[in-house]
């Protein structure tokens, strides 16, 4: 069985490594971290390639592509640490074409597929979402919770924008408080998929910081020999790479089922999103580690990746929350007669 990327999956990868590393090499994803923005030039460029709709129906304004090609772009972009509402929008995307009815959908996805239109998507608990990417600028917020799903327009809602570690991204809270209208369909497979691509992310940062902390072994030296010569950095290299390569199995795993066994999405999305968000914070604490006391200084570029890593872990649901869903799933599996 080949489980490589196909020639068209190939050649999204390599568009989207070269465009992000040219538009966001470090200093300017610093610059506008410090400024608390993001690089509208670089999102249009985004939009004019069709990235904002690229797993959204071609009847819908899409490119009609699946999760896979979505998973391959998230994992580039949280390699490049990228400013771009792309996530929060590709997130709310899902879940209205899983769970919105045929005037949902013609009204809100050709303009989330273009990127004419800004959404976020968030997860409720209590009467209100308190981490909800990009909330503050969307035009429609999707709201997921235990009383249900709505999909509300920003202005109808109460966002309250929060701060959190990481600054290349903004934050806020919203409560719907009644407002907008139900998503009555089956909201699982599009919350599976933002899960996915949150999962994305933290291997492309797992990636980023792990390269960092070889880089640095090879470069750094003490008593005559790089540092990556001794045992406890070289170890501490190769378990980045383990954990690295875990999540970016699995999430793909993940991704595949999305397309080709709908029925394994959501017990795969969860596995695939426990497994991510303990490894990006673990690799980027691992890279923290190896390059010493420099890692720790607000000069050095490290921190971004690990602050990102710690509030993407939290988005969607916690690696112990995702748990306890793998858990679950699997006692019904059992329950129902399937494999143990």
């Amino acid at each position: 069985m080949n489980f490589d990327f196909s020639d068209d999956q190939q050649a999204i990868k390599r568009t989207a490594k070269d465009l992000l590393a040219d538009r966001f090499k470090f200093e300017r994803v610093r610059e506008l971290a410090e400024a608390g923005s993001y690089d509208d030039d670089a999102w249009k460029e985004l939009r004019e390639l069709g990235w904002p709709g690229i797993f959204i129906e071609e009847r819908y304004g899409g490119q009609g592509l699946g999760v896979v090609e979505l998973v391959i772009l998230m994992e580039e972009l949280g390699y490049a640490l990228a400013p771009v509402p792309f996530l929060s929008n590709a997130a709310a995307g899902l879940m209205i074409q899983a769970a919105g009815s045929e005037e949902q959908k013609q009204r809100w996805l050709p303009g989330i597929a273009s990127g004419e239109l800004r959404a976020a998507a968030g997860l409720v608990r209590g009467d209100e979402a308190k981490l909800v990417p990009d909330a503050d600028e969307a035009d429609v917020i999707v709201l997921c919770g235990a009383e249900g799903r709505r999909v509300v327009e920003r202005s109808a809602a109460d966002v309250e924008t929060v701060a959190t570690m990481d600054s290349t991204r903004r934050y806020a809270r919203v409560r719907a408080n009644g407002a907008g209208d139900a998503l009555e369909g089956d909201h699982r497979p599009g919350m599976s998929g933002a899960v996915l691509a949150a999962a994305a992310e933290l291997t492309g940062v797992a990636q980023r910081a792990m390269e960092m902390a070889v880089q640095y072994a090879r470069d750094r030296k003490q008593f005559g020999r790089p540092i990556g010569a001794y045992q406890a950095v070289s170890h501490s290299c190769a378990q980045m790479l383990l954990e690295t390569e875990g999540a970016r199995s699995a999430t793909y795993w993940g991704a595949w089922t999305a397309d080709a066994e709908p029925e394994t999405l959501e017990l795969a999305a969860s596995m695939a999103k426990a497994y991510a968000s303990d490894a990006g914070w673990r690799v980027c604490s691992s890279s923290l580690q190896v390059h010493g006391g420099i890692g720790f200084t607000w000069e050095h570029n490290l921190h971004f990746f690990l602050k990102r890593a710690k509030v993407d872990a939290l988005l969607w649901g916690s690696a112990s929350e995702h748990r306890e869903r793998v858990a679950d799933l699997s006692a019904v599996g059992v329950a129902a007669g399937a494999p143990a």
